[in-house]
């Protein structure tokens, strides 16, 4: 069976996943090229709050719950948001951490993708998708910068 193509108000959910990707790729760069891991790190975590705290919060206010707080898929991804936030959080050894921070947040990104998504997507009414296109605007629009700063998904939100 083809992929199902996202739902045009799912897109900039998906968008800021394919940002959480692009950190993965860096990371995984940067620790090859043996860089300041310490320096890394610091970036990530601004990445961190900036972008994805925002986006889980997004996802456990009103993406989620068209699956319902029971579901598998849900406690699954709700326990690895919980999981990849401690990891950025952790204060010890920044070059294993980068590493587990890139394979949780790839991994993860991967699960909503292929599997969590399609399954909103397949399940969630009308008005229920025009819930996470609101909600995820007011938060956008929250957790914006001032104007010019910003590289990751928010900024590319204002451009």
């Amino acid at each position: 069976m083809p992929p199902l193509e996202r739902h045009p108000l799912l897109r900039p959910l998906s968008r800021e996943h394919h940002q959480g990707l692009l950190l993965c790729r860096r990371i995984r760069r940067e620790l090859q090229a043996r860089a300041d891991h310490d320096l890394v790190l610091n970036e990530c975590r601004a990445f961190f709050h900036a972008d994805l705290l925002p986006h889980f919060a997004v996802e456990e206010e009103v993406v989620f719950p068209v699956l319902g707080r029971g579901n598998p898929l849900v406690q699954r991804a709700i326990a690895e948001h919980r999981r990849i936030a401690r990891l950025f959080l952790r204060t010890v050894d920044p070059r294993t951490t980068l590493g587990l921070v890139e394979e949780e947040l790839e991994a993860h990104i991967r699960f909503e993708e292929r599997v969590l998504f399609p399954e909103v997507q397949r399940t969630a009414t009308p008005e229920e998708m025009d819930r996470i296109d609101q909600v995820h605007g007011v938060m956008i629009s929250a957790c914006e910068p001032e104007a010019g700063a910003g590289t990751g998904p928010r900024a590319a939100h204002r451009a």
